[in-house]
């Protein structure tokens, strides 16, 4: 083959390994899906054209090693990809003569699950289609899993982890601060699905969607997929909606789906074609990548033609400076658009932009705005050196192959603006009327400078009143929030700062460690902040870098002088916990829910952890005799279990019971 072509190939099994490397195992987007897709089906056509599949192209490669610190299993079946069409046509002559179930290709974490005897004993994640990761203890608390079934045998069925744009958004509408909210329903879910701490995994009202019955020993399906589906529907399972189609139903089905897909509640990025006898479906076999008993249908993008007017700098509390695209607008899946993130500099110069050039834009998965294309790509954006808020310097910083820009001046009233809504936030101070945009006014106006100045605003009194959209009322009701907001807990004082990645639960456990000794925390050492449950490497590296700077804890000791931070007394008694460390799982019946307990854990002085380690004191588990892990790993490090009955014993009473 040609030298070119070879070349050619070599840049797109890098690019397209780098972009899943970043979208799998990392959660962040180095080029856009509809770009990816254009890179891929041209590399699948050079493979194609030479007959040459260079080693770890994405075309033979299905997935990603799992991360973290999960478990790993491999897969009883290889989990593989689908191959896919945005043809119609194309589908309807795979389909041929058969029937077959049309169903929604769900945007989530593939999963598969494992009952014995009618008991969920296993969940994997699909990992990298070989091995996955074990999540057992992650499922168990999914909003519809069923964690008992009447089918006594074995059962193995696969299905998608979803987090629905409902819960998303209400998460998000929950989180004061821009910048720590979620991107999407994807990555918040595959956080959520691979969390060491089921708690979190609770918290974030994960849904199991069914779509392949892969094993159920002893039944009669009558060789039909549908029955599968209904079957497992009446053994309790969610499945994923779908429809019955043939060659001549196939495309009005497509149209109702994608007619349906701007008010489904669940991501989704295509549809799922399905031959229903079982059968022929298994004696067609398998390629290397693709099972042929399947194939995925990607929506065939609505793309505009318009014109790049400018790109707009936006500038956030961390000091990073986004590129955003604004267009002519064009009317998109039903409504008009006239902006695109371009998400950082590295994909704005892939794209060559230019101020004026033609270019393409599309809403991927019908929803998000992108550009798809840049028909003139000239090239002329200039990367500004001025931070567009406070014309501070900025500097482009690569963080592993993505180009960032960043504003380097401390003072740029957009991180100060971003700053102190996190600390005014509700689960921080929660100062009630302190708005982003009355804190852009206040800055504005030279009445904040440091977190304590919102203390006393009562200086600016004349000049707040007369402020449009405030008047004494306002005024009065705000400075009475401030008086409110002083007398507070050191945890939600912590996780107001900011520090990169401390949320309330981290600086919680932080200050229980160090008894809410403030210098304690503040001159920890990296070995001491790992100590902390929940606290790893990179999370130390951020609190000691925060800690390092005069100015912030010139910052934090203004703010403490103005604040009385409240904190438990507790007497000998009710401290019996002091020093233990309880994990709690399982169902609870004397608590409303485990949280409750572990609340009446921790104001006995004991520490409630996520998982069992050789720090264990306890675990409390009212199903003793259970093969969960937890048990298990308790049982192998001499861990005594305990019930709910004998912890309320330990208490001298009945805790908070519902």
């Amino acid at each position: 083959m040609e030298a070119a072509g070879l070349q050619r190939m070599k840049e797109l099994v890098r690019i397209l390994s780098e972009a899943g490397k970043a979208y799998y195992q990392e959660s962040r987007e180095l080029i856009g899906n509809y770009e990816y897709d254009r890179l891929y089906d041209e590399l699948q056509r050079l493979e194609q054209e030479t007959g040459v599949v260079l080693s770890g192209s994405p075309t033979r490669q299905v997935g990603y090693e799992a991360l973290g610190e999960l478990p790993k299993e491999a897969h009883e079946l290889p989990m593989l990809s689908l191959d896919k069409t945005k043809d119609v046509g194309a589908l309807q002559e795979w389909l041929g003569d058969q029937e077959a179930v049309l169903s929604w290709k769900l945007d989530g974490l593939t999963i598969v699950l494992t009952y014995e005897e009618g008991k969920l004993v296993k969940a994997v994640t699909r990992g990298n289609g070989e091995i996955g990761e074990v999540i057992t203890n992650n499922a168990r608390v999914f909003t519809n899993i069923p964690l008992q079934i009447g089918y006594q045998g074995q059962l193995i069925l696969r299905g998608e982890a979803v987090i629905r744009y409902s819960d998303f958004n209400r998460i998000n509408t929950e989180i004061e601060d821009v910048d720590a909210k979620y991107k999407n329903p994807r990555n918040l879910c595959s956080g959520s699905v691979r969390q060491l701490n089921n708690e979190v995994t609770a918290q974030r009202n994960v849904n199991f969607e069914a779509f392949l019955l892969v094993r159920a020993d002893g039944v009669d399906f009558h060789n039909s997929r549908r029955e599968q589906f209904e079957w497992l529907r009446g053994q309790g399972f969610d499945v994923v909606e779908y429809q019955m189609v043939n060659r001549e139903s196939l495309p009005e089905a497509v149209s109702r789906f994608a007619e349906a897909i701007a008010d489904y509640d669940i991501p989704s990025d295509g549809l799922v074609l399905l031959y229903d006898d079982i059968a022929y479906g298994d004696s067609l076999g398998r390629t290397a990548k693709f099972p042929r008993n399947s194939i995925a249908f990607k929506w065939a993008d609505e793309i505009r033609e318009t014109r790049l007017k400018e790109i707009e700098w936006s500038a956030s509390r961390t000091g990073l400076i986004n590129p955003v695209a604004i267009f002519e607008p064009v009317e998109l899946e039903g409504t008009t658009v006239s902006r695109a993130s371009v998400h950082n500099i590295s994909i704005m110069e892939a794209l060559k932009l230019g101020v004026g050039d033609v270019i393409t834009v599309y809403k991927a998965n019908m929803i998000i705005p992108q550009i798809a294309e840049n028909l003139t790509r000239s090239g002329k954006i200039e990367i500004p050196k001025r931070c567009p808020v406070c014309a501070g310097e900025t500097e482009i910083r690569q963080t592993n192959d993505v180009r960032l820009l960043y504003c380097t001046n401390p003072d740029c009233q957009a991180k100060k603006v971003k700053s102190f809504v996190l600390l005014a936030s509700r689960d921080a101070l929660n100062i009630d009327g302190l708005s982003e945009m009355t804190l852009e006014k206040f800055i504005a106006a030279g009445f904040i400078h440091t977190y304590a100045d919102i203390f006393h605003l009562d200086r600016h009194r004349d000049a707040i009143v007369e402020m449009e959209g405030f008047g004494q009322k306002s005024y009065d009701n705000l400075i009475a929030a401030a008086k409110r907001a002083s007398v507070t807990t050191l945890p939600r004082v912590i996780y107001g700062l900011g520090i990169a990645g401390i949320g309330l639960a981290n600086a919680r456990a932080l200050c229980r460690h160090f008894g809410s000794d403030v210098d304690r925390m503040r001159h920890a050492s990296k070995e001491e902040l790992t100590e902390v449950d929940g606290i790893g490497e990179v999370l130390a590296d951020a609190w000691i870098v925060w800690f390092g700077s005069e100015r912030n804890n010139r910052l934090l000791d203004g703010l403490l002088a103005e604040l009385t931070i409240e904190k438990e007394e507790m007497s000998q008694e009710a401290a019996i916990f002091a020093g233990m460390t309880f994990v709690v799982t399982g169902t609870v019946t004397h608590f409303a829910n485990r949280k409750a307990l572990q609340a009446e854990i921790e104001k006995r002085g004991g520490r409630a952890a996520g998982s069992v380690t050789s720090k264990t004191t306890y675990l409390i588990n009212n199903d003793v005799t259970s093969h969960s892990s937890k048990n298990k790993k308790a049982k192998e490090l001499g861990i005594p279990i305990i019930s709910e009955e004998e912890f309320l014993q330990m208490t001298g009473g009945t805790g908070d019971a519902d």
